[in-house]
């Protein structure tokens, strides 16, 4: 009898015991909400930077050089047309710099440009430039550039709006060049020997709230 009375206040107090640790133990910690949109680290903005020369086949012998450094700027070029008093989504600033020198005559044709657009597709991107300053009436000129950043081992490549594409033909057969809309240029179609660009691709930003 003593000895079933004995075990029976054993296991009271272990019982009480185990009721006292469970009532001191610290509630569990609720679960992390998940990291709200604003929380998020903002992605990085599309840009384009690098310079390097080219081979342009129909001017083999010259030294050709591009160098950008452009970076997007989503709505910040508002403009009065319907439509435009926000600005566009491919807003960029930024400067382009051209240099041409011609080995037959030992001429060097310059221009610096003010980048006024910017769009991405992967590892490449589009992009144009009103020229500021330049040693061949290019003053005020729009340009547009593409660039493809090479991978795998294949080569940077560059295009730009002139010298092969972008002519307009009139209904009388007369030829000109056409003007260059923002962001408009021709696929990279010659590769850079020298030198390398570097594209941080991003999608088109969102339409700012009224």
């Amino acid at each position: 009898m003593k000895n079933r009375r004995s075990a029976l206040i054993l296991a009271g107090t272990a019982a009480a015991l185990v009721a006292c640790l469970v009532a001191a133990a610290p509630a569990p910690a609720a679960p992390a909400a998940p990291a709200t949109p604003a929380a998020q680290a903002a992605p990085k903005p599309a840009s384009v930077q690098g310079g390097g020369t080219i081979f342009f086949p129909y001017s083999a012998k010259d030294d050709i050089r591009f160098t950008v450094d452009a970076v997007s700027t989503p709505w910040t070029r508002p403009f009065p047309a319907p439509g435009g008093e926000k600005g566009l989504p491919t807003d960029a600033r930024g400067r382009v710099t051209i240099s041409h020198y011609f080995t037959e005559s030992g001429f060097t044709a310059t221009a610096e440009a003010e980048v006024d657009c910017l769009v991405t597709g992967g590892k490449t991107a589009t992009l144009t430039a009103v020229v500021t300053t330049s040693n061949v009436g290019w003053d005020g000129k729009r340009i547009g550039i593409s660039v493809q950043d090479g991978q795998r081992g294949e080569p940077d490549r560059v295009g730009f709006s002139w010298g092969v594409a972008n002519v307009d033909v009139k209904p009388d057969g007369t030829v000109a060049e056409g003007t260059v809309g923002t962001c408009m240029a021709p696929a990279p179609f010659t590769e850079v020997t020298k030198g390398s660009y570097k594209i941080t691709p991003a999608p088109l930003a969102p339409q700012p709230k009224s």
